[in-house]
């Protein structure tokens, strides 16, 4: 096994909705999508994000298309018309993701 970032086998789109931040994580390639069902977990997700999530994180699978989606809710300081953050429609956050580490055997690379 190996360690890599999320980023080189997968790419991420985020956005919002209110308070909720909405990330999808999408597979480079089709052998790339067992490795995200298998590393990134809703719980991983929360643990990535630490104190920047505030409430739970649901993961929903999308095996038609290689992808996860994960909603995060609290993690915009009340949504883009109530916080004060840089980013309150939550638009760095798939970026964000793609820094987390997780383990891939050679064979799936």
């Amino acid at each position: 096994m190996v360690r890599v970032r999320l980023i080189e086998i997968a790419h991420a789109r985020s956005g919002d909705k209110g308070d909720t931040a909405n990330v999808g994580l999408i597979a480079r390639k089709p052998e790339h999508y067992p490795v995200l069902l298998r590393e990134v977990t809703a719980e991983r997700v929360k643990q990535h994000f630490g104190s920047r999530c505030t409430g739970p994180v649901e993961r929903f699978e999308l095996p038609n298309i290689g992808a996860l989606n994960f909603l995060l809710h609290g993690a915009l300081g009340g949504g883009g018309t109530l916080s004060l953050r840089v980013d309150a429609q939550g638009k760095t956050l798939g970026a964000a993701l793609l820094r987390m580490e997780v383990d891939v055997s050679q064979d799936e690379l």
